[in-house]
């Protein structure tokens, strides 16, 4: 029998005297809501159970449409050969639905023939232990449907496609390349991609002109699907720009600017954050040359986690100059000594250090540096911080896995919650070692805490962002919204346990059940392991 006669086998779901919120950013409301199969059918304020419907007393509880992760990488795991414990935590705090491929770095949207698929994921991701290779989205969508736990939408990646027509070279894209580029990502919104991402802090993307990113723009306008844009900087100081000068993070943005000009387009701002303390003090230009966008007519938007720290690579902050350079080179006198001034006058003007990175994995037989910083290995060491930062990225083949700190500030996150075009995010995945990134655990009920708190948004506003605000985005159609004909994607929550609740513990909280296209898959922290098997689905925008 077939999954969907098994679905029309299924008894009507009745939702009753639930506090809903729809979605819309409209005020919660008392009612019910009936489902059959995959699909909402009646939102009403009493609806009358009939024999054999299956009924779910919501009494006391709220619930929203499923949360929308807006900025995700799992499409690298919903191709896992067994995918359900990459998503398990992720369901546990009411995720149902992931917008992938993001920062260049997509598993789809490359030349199945080209020399370089080995170095498509940005030393990040890999095609270790997944189902197959799926180098256009048609594919990946095939693969994925009914046969992964959340729905996947997916971005097609700059990085992705520039890697497979020219590797990681650090030169122009010649006429042909730059075609075959264009041509591969505009064939992957044809396919279904809901937009385009560029990740310009990665390999190839930092080796991209200001001519080959407006080119991808205008394929994003064209079709009006958003661009996302991990930026080449995030931080007041970094290793992308001369020291001195305008902050690193606004220079980036100002190329942003530059890209949109005289455009009608949806661009997106990766993951607002703000590397090192002095760079906070660059969070109010940052709303003002978002507003500024908008006020010209470009559709702008932006998201942010609830974490205070996030995960990179461990080569993130090494130049460009640097990564490009032979191993021999690497080591180089005078390349190090060049390096070393560059670093130490950034920990000066950033207020950041060795000791605000973590190293939560270099690779198998390395596990002693896990959960510590560089500076207390470099003590260990008997070596400078430099020295054993060096060592620890050769250790990890430059492949290696940080945590870093601090990225924001309880006060920097609530103002930007706040804002009308913030979406929520967690740009986190499960690792198959090391340490994790606490946003797998509970981002998406911190949202909400501080919305039922009083410091973050309204609540219908933190339920829209989460939802339905996602959906529009990213042209997903009949998601994000508690409506008739839009699919049963459910979160049902307690906020009297989110507001009490006690964030990161390495579990969520407040979170009751959650449904996916119909099908039950979280009751009371149980999961249902059969049903996550086969409960999501390929969203083609």
């Amino acid at each position: 029998m077939t999954l969907n006669a098994q679905a029309k086998t299924k008894p009507m779901k009745l939702f009753k005297n639930a506090l809903i919120y729809d979605g819309t950013g409209r005020d919660a409301f008392k009612g019910d809501i009936l489902i059959e199969n995959d699909r909402i059918i009646k939102v009403e304020e009493c609806i009358t159970p009939k024999e054999g419907w299956e009924i779910i007393e919501l009494d006391g509880l709220s619930v929203s449409p499923g949360f929308i992760d807006a900025h995700s990488h799992n499409d690298w795991f919903a191709i896992k050969n067994n995918p359900q414990k990459y998503f398990e935590p992720f369901i546990c705090q009411g995720i149902t639905s992931f917008v992938t491929g993001n920062c260049g770095l997509s598993a789809v949207g490359f030349e199945s023939q080209s020399r370089h698929i080995d170095k498509v994921g940005g030393g990040l991701f890999s095609y270790n232990d997944t189902t197959g290779i799926y180098p256009t989205v048609a594919e990946f969508f095939s693969a994925i449907d009914s046969n992964t736990p959340c729905n996947i939408a997916v971005l097609a990646g700059h990085c992705t496609a520039r890697t497979s027509v020219a590797g990681y070279e650090n030169r122009p894209l010649t006429d042909y390349e730059h075609k075959k580029m264009l041509g591969i990502m505009e064939n992957a919104i044809k396919d279904g991609a809901c937009g385009l991402s560029l990740g310009l802090m990665y390999e190839p993307g930092i080796y991209a002109d200001i001519t080959e990113l407006k080119d991808v723009a205008r394929l994003c306008e064209k079709y009006d699907r958003p661009m996302t844009v991990h930026p080449r900087a995030c931080s007041a100081v970094s290793m992308t720009y001369p020291l001195l000068g305008r902050a690193h993070l606004l220079r980036a943005l100002d190329e942003l600017v530059e890209i949109a000009s005289g455009t009608r387009m949806k661009l997106h701002y990766s993951h607002a954050i703000f590397v090192g303390r002095r760079s906070f003090r660059c969070k109010d230009e940052l709303i003002a040359i978002l507003h500024g966008l908008k006020d010209k007519g470009v559709k702008i938007g932006f998201d942010i986690y609830s974490e205070l720290l996030g995960v990179s690579v461990i080569t993130v902050v090494l130049p460009a100059w640097y990564q490009a350079l032979s191993p021999a080179k690497k080591r180089h006198w005078f390349n190090k000594l060049k390096l070393s001034i560059l670093i130490r006058a950034t920990i000066i003007l950033l207020g950041f250090g060795w000791d605000d990175i973590q190293i939560a994995y270099i690779g198998p037989g390395y596990e002693e540096y896990e959960g510590k910083s560089v500076a207390q290995i470099a003590k260990e060491m008997g070596k400078s911080c430099l020295d054993a930062y060096l060592d620890l990225c050769e250790m990890s083949d430059f492949k290696g896995r940080v945590n870093m700190g601090p990225y924001s500030t309880p006060e920097i996150i609530s103002e930007l919650s706040k804002e009308d075009n913030c979406l929520y995010m967690t740009d986190a995945w499960v690792e198959d070692h090391g340490i994790q990134n606490p946003a797998i655990y509970d981002c998406f009920p911190k949202f909400l805490k501080l919305s039922l708190c009083g410091t973050g948004d309204t609540m219908p506003n933190t339920i829209r962002k989460m939802t339905g605000a996602v959906a529009e985005r990213f042209s997903l159609k009949d998601r994000g919204k508690i409506q008739p004909g839009y699919f049963a994607d459910l979160t049902v929550f307690d906020e009297n346990k989110l507001r009490d609740g006690h964030p990161d513990q390495e579990k969520s909280f407040g979170i009751e059940k959650v449904y996916i296209n119909g099908m039950k898959v979280l009751d009371n922290d149980v999961l249902e392991t059969e049903a996550i098997k086969h409960s999501g689905r390929a969203m083609r925008s």
